[in-house]
């Protein structure tokens, strides 16, 4: 990653809380997720008889996780297998069926919270026009009424606490994003009834709810990221930042456009051209400088006229998953996007190669524009780049399938977005993909 702003100046944040009083902030959610995968070692426990260096971590410490007296008021038993068989199984606390938000996280001295209510304390701090907390979660139908139910709980103590209303919406994937799945062979995957299979198609469904969503900022970060209270400053602080970032750029890029509906001349070619590709990290190809006056001012345009986000990245400590790169859009030009492994071809040495290499990790740390430069909401179906879609391998009923997933909501869904990446402190990043990661001590409230 060559470009961005690795230093946001408290400039940055001072200017988000001068101006969140006028604005609609959102902090959107992806929730939909199960917690399955998060339990692997557990399952595999019970599955094979036998423990795991996983497993017996879990045991070990299990009075130190926010469900542990939870658990063990339901099975007092000693015997390993029964204790993660209440956790996980429906007779007990059903943690391996449940989404990650619903699960309790992080111990408290007056009980536990769950993530979604580590998102609702967070989003008080920075999602808020100071008189209301806006957010957006996005929840599978089947748990919808537990999540709302939850909220319902905990609106009260909040309001009080910080003094603000909160304004909590869901939304689901819509149905109709769903795709098809095939065989190993590319034969339609029948149900036993030998009705096809419809599968989701990933989170970039969830560009159809993001489209949805009216704001001036919103915030968009994953339902597992998050931290207890005494370890939430530099995220709060950060979130202002790159907030008060996209501030300052959008209204730049707005100056610029006002300017070019004008009267056009070589300098402000020059200089709007300067700034895409200082502070958009845009390459234009050598097409560009062919053109005629007129022609380079609607090409400008057209680069800026577009939503704007900006990435929060961290340093890249060999976490599976994305990172930001530079990509050609087959003509020539360049523009900065997250892109996820499953979009490279590892086959190509060269490609696996610059992959591999990346210095900085996509963590989902997003603050998006959607607006226009006269106030309009853009339509972002066409911004996506659907050729990013890909195809992934699963099982159903114990027999493999071939899954279409539409280009995902970071990745190729915002492929055509301007986009700017900004280093933001490892401390920001503290995902729970395994239930021992909530043993680290980003996850302790001490």
């Amino acid at each position: 990653m060559k470009k961005s702003y690795k230093n946001v100046s408290a400039l940055s944040i001072v200017c988000f809380d001068l101006l969140k009083a006028n604005l609609q902030i959102v902090k959107m959610v992806p929730a939909s997720g199960a917690a399955t995968r998060m339990f692997k070692s557990l399952f595999e426990h019970i599955s094979e008889g036998k423990s795991n260096k996983e497993s017996d971590l879990f045991l070990s410490r299990l009075h130190e996780f926010a469900f542990s007296k939870a658990l063990l008021n339901l099975c007092p038993s000693q015997d390993s297998n029964e204790i993660i068989r209440t956790l996980l199984e429906e007779k007990g606390l059903d943690y391996g069926s449940l989404p990650k938000g619903l699960l309790a996280f992080h111990p408290y001295e007056d009980g536990s919270r769950t993530p979604l209510e580590e998102h609702l304390y967070e989003a008080a701090e920075y999602a808020s026009d100071g008189k209301k907390a806006r957010l957006h979660f996005t929840v599978s139908r089947e748990h919808r009424a537990r999540f709302e139910n939850l909220v319902s709980e905990l609106l009260s103590k909040l309001e009080s606490k910080f003094g603000i209303s909160f304004e909590v919406q869901f939304s689901e994937q819509k149905p109709a994003t769903d795709t098809v799945a095939v065989q190993l062979d590319n034969e339609l995957f029948r149900e036993k009834d030998g009705s096809i299979l419809f599968r989701p198609a990933g989170h970039g469904a969830l560009l159809e709810n993001l489209n949805e969503i009216k704001a001036d900022l919103i915030f968009i970060k994953n339902i597992d990221n998050v931290v207890p209270d005494a370890k939430r400053e530099s995220t709060i602080r950060y979130k202002k930042a790159i907030g008060g970032l996209l501030l300052s750029i959008t209204e730049k890029i707005k100056d610029y456009l006002l300017r070019l509906d004008g009267e056009i001349s070589d300098g402000l070619m020059a200089e709007t051209l300067d700034y895409a590709e200082s502070h958009l990290g845009i390459k234009m190809s050598n097409e560009f400088g062919q053109l005629s006056v007129e022609e380079k001012a609607e090409w400008l345009k057209n680069i800026l006229h577009r939503p704007t986000r900006i990435c929060g990245v961290v340093k890249n400590m060999g976490e599976p998953g994305g990172g930001p790169f530079w990509c050609s859009d087959g003509h020539g030009n360049f523009a900065l996007q997250l892109v996820e492994s499953a979009q490279v071809d590892m086959e190509n040495e060269n490609q696996k190669e610059i992959f591999s290499n990346s210095t900085h990790f996509n963590p989902v740390d997003l603050v998006c524009s959607t607006r226009d430069y006269e106030g309009k909401y853009f339509n972002l179906l066409g911004f996506r780049d659907m050729s990013t879609g890909f195809i992934t391998e699963k099982t159903k009923d114990g027999r493999k399938l071939k899954a279409q997933e539409l280009p995902g909501l970071w990745n190729g869904a915002m492929a055509h977005w301007n986009t700017i990446f900004v280093e933001v402190p490892l401390d920001t990043f503290n995902p729970v993909k395994t239930v021992t990661d909530l043993l680290r001590p980003a996850h302790q409230n001490d």
